[in-house]
């Protein structure tokens, strides 16, 4: 599937809901749905397509679960406030995840595991993304905080999930195929 920009300039298609999210927490009042937090919400994430699981901290009681903003096609980073916008149905499924303990959304592709980092400083969500990789690689693959943090260095690429919202994104992907067998060693 392809959607036709112009003369001789086709974009393959992979459609993704850009705004999914829960309630922040009651202590930050009403928040614009514009930029995304430690709720999630419009993450602008081109890697959570169909076949994701989206992990989300929930903040209030019932969570409140907010989708939308569906996108065709968008390059990371969002770079002009817009993607190939377009109407999308999506099939949901909701798990309680009451052994998980996150601060940040994180999300497992079939190919690998991703953490992010959002803060209106791009250095500082950066920072997050990172700190939030190397969480993830001592509490799932049993690494030392020092391997977990070479192996990011190694394997983990970094990419810039948006920029437009005044808030920056910035997601780590370590492949899931550099773990033999499901074990880090």
């Amino acid at each position: 599937m392809v959607g036709r920009f112009g003369d001789g300039i086709e974009i393959p298609l992979r459609p993704f809901f850009g705004s999914m999210g829960v309630a922040p927490p009651e202590v930050y009042g009403r928040v614009s749905s514009a930029p995304p937090g430690i709720h999630a919400g419009n993450l602008d994430n081109k890697e959570l397509v169909a076949g994701t699981t989206l992990f989300i901290p929930v903040h209030v009681r019932g969570a409140l679960f907010q989708i939308g903003d569906g996108h065709a096609a968008q390059g990371n980073g969002e770079v002009c406030i817009t993607a190939l916008e377009t109407s999308l149905v999506g099939n949901l499924q909701f798990v309680v995840r009451k052994d998980m303990k996150l601060r940040w959304p994180r999300a497992e592709t079939p190919a690998a595991f991703i953490t992010m980092g959002i803060n209106e400083d791009l250095t500082e969500a950066t920072r997050v993304a990172v700190r939030e990789m190397i969480d993830f690689l001592v509490g799932e693959k049993k690494l030392s905080r020092d391997d977990a943090y070479m192996l990011a260095s190694v394997a983990a690429d970094l990419s810039i999930t948006q920029l437009v919202d005044g808030t920056k994104g910035v997601h780590a992907m370590i492949p899931k195929a550099i773990f033999q067998s499901g074990v880090a060693r």
